[in-house]
């Protein structure tokens, strides 16, 4: 602040930069606050946390409050209920606000396992589709294309299961696709070791035909 009004009160552009300076801090201290006591250590991350939130909010308010009262004790008192006020309306929505931020994290981390989960379901789906479009692996290994036998069943299932997962939209928060992809992908190695496959069963190139 450069200078005050010389007529011993404040100007208006004066009194709210200070109002600005004192609702900005008073509210990140209490949002900071809130968040430390929240944390999952309150010992070493609450506490000491804490302290220094309030330690650094108080340091932005106290000078510009009394500097207030100094020019115009009736601006001084405003800047304090407004620093209250402030900081109590966010130590109350700060809970909600840390909600969303965590939505907001849990939706971005599910996307990028579920972008994940996509490429390795189409993986799943292209490797056992040799047994069903190869004449080669269909007489090889009958069992990977007969239902009755139980792990081929189980895939059958696993398949069908995030089929319908991977048929919604994957930037959704949708969690169970990608344990889906990760199930389908044990049933089709479980089918594949009951009907013997060996390597030759594995996706890749074919060398037999180059």
């Amino acid at each position: 602040m450069t200078s005050l009004s010389p007529s011993g009160a404040l100007a208006a552009w004066q009194f709210l930069t200070l109002a600005a300076l004192v609702a900005g801090a008073a509210f990140v201290s209490a949002y900071f606050a809130r968040k430390h006591l929240a944390a999952d250590d309150p010992l070493s991350e609450g506490a000491d946390g804490l302290f220094w939130d309030v330690f650094a909010g108080l340091a932005v308010v106290v000078p510009a409050v009394v500097l207030a009262s100094f020019t115009w004790p009736w601006a001084g008192l405003a800047l304090g209920i407004l620093a209250a006020g402030t900081g109590l309306a966010a130590f109350a929505t700060a809970p909600r606000l840390l909600r969303r931020q965590e939505a907001r994290r849990t939706s971005r981390k599910t996307q990028l396992l579920n972008e994940a989960a996509a490429a390795r379901h189409r993986s799943a789906l292209a490797r056992w589709q040799r047994y069903e479009l190869d004449p080669r692996f269909s007489i090889d290994y009958p069992a990977m294309s007969d239902p009755r036998q139980p792990e081929t069943a189980a895939l059958i299932r696993a398949i069908k299961a995030a089929g319908r997962l991977g048929g919604q939209d994957r930037a959704s928060i949708d969690t169970a696709y990608a344990p889906a992809v990760d199930q389908l992908e044990h049933a089709l190695a479980a089918a594949e070791r009951a009907a013997g496959v060996g390597t030759a069963g594995l996706p890749g190139p074919d060398p037999a035909r180059h």
